[in-house]
């Protein structure tokens, strides 16, 4: 018999252009998710994953020190207090990308993990941070996590997550994999002409390279004034076997909605032996052989 979660991705565009208050574009960002996420009740969501930087633009494609203002603290914050109390009306796992302060100054690109029963279960922090395409200014905004690679025992299944640049490296996803996460959500901001040659091709490998389900967000639209691409959409869960079984849209809002069989990563880690014949002992140059 299947363990059987079903599990959810909301893609958005941005609402107001960066000329617009900060709260009023927070705001707007704020109420369209909360709508998407009732939707998402409705269907029978078990785990929702929200987008990187969810109520808010892509900031990073310009440096300014007002969007500092969009930094809030977790748990305590107003965003992760407002979805511990949707979390527990829905009885749903939720997934929250938050711009964090931890201390004045000291900001972070963080996602809160809270429980079907609105508990707070902890924070993953982005690992790595990109400077190195106009644009992807993000070493202005965030200082890289010092978290590791948790995964988070939820009502439904133990989860881990990566965020946008995360993916590029395989290191952290086969960490989330050793310490038993059954299913990797990545919350991206990415676009075409850059990243997309690449979008379906690195997290269905993580899938299969360690045996868990992947649920893969990036935003859609374009945001000015910066238009520094179109973030392309195509929001997908893929299997252990590196089949993507559902995709949303290019071009549009979008709540997708993926059953995931749970005991699939079980038959596939019964054919492919990938932890058992893994050999770190023989891996010290990774960690010893600089840069």
């Amino acid at each position: 018999m299947g363990r059987m979660i079903r599990c959810g991705l909301i893609q958005a565009k941005n609402e107001l252009g960066p000329d617009h208050p900060l709260e009023d574009i927070k705001r707007a960002m704020i109420d369209k998710h909360i709508t998407m996420l009732e939707e998402a009740a409705t269907k029978g969501v078990n785990i929702l994953c929200l987008q990187e930087l969810f109520y808010g633009p892509y900031f990073p494609a310009e440096q300014n020190t007002k969007w500092y203002d969009l930094t809030e603290r977790i748990p305590e914050g107003p965003t992760t207090q407002l979805m511990i109390e949707q979390a527990k009306r829905h009885k749903m796992v939720l997934l929250v990308p938050i711009y964090e302060e931890e201390i004045t100054g000291v900001y972070y690109n963080t996602t809160a993990v809270i429980d079907a029963d609105g508990s707070y279960l902890g924070k993953y922090r982005k690992t790595h941070i990109p400077h190195t395409h106009p644009g992807f200014w993000e070493k202005f905004y965030f200082k890289p996590g010092n978290l590791g690679y948790p995964v988070f025992e939820t009502a439904y299944a133990n989860v881990g997550i990566y965020i946008c640049y995360d993916r590029h490296f395989p290191e952290g996803a086969r960490i989330l994999g050793l310490k038993g996460a059954e299913v990797i959500f990545n919350p991206s901001a990415t676009v075409a002409g850059l990243s997309e040659y690449l979008w379906k091709l690195e997290q269905p490998a993580h899938a299969v390279a360690n045996g868990y389900f992947l649920g893969a967000i990036n935003r859609v639209g374009h945001e000015l004034p910066w238009d520094i691409g179109e973030f392309y959409g195509t929001s997908y869960f893929c299997n252990p076997r590196g089949e993507i079984i559902a995709e949303a849209s290019r071009d549009k809002d979008e709540l997708l909605v993926a059953d995931l069989d749970l005991n699939v990563i079980e038959e596939v880690r019964k054919v492919w032996q990938f932890f058992r014949d893994r050999r770190p002992e023989t891996y010290d140059d990774m960690c010893r052989l600089l840069p």
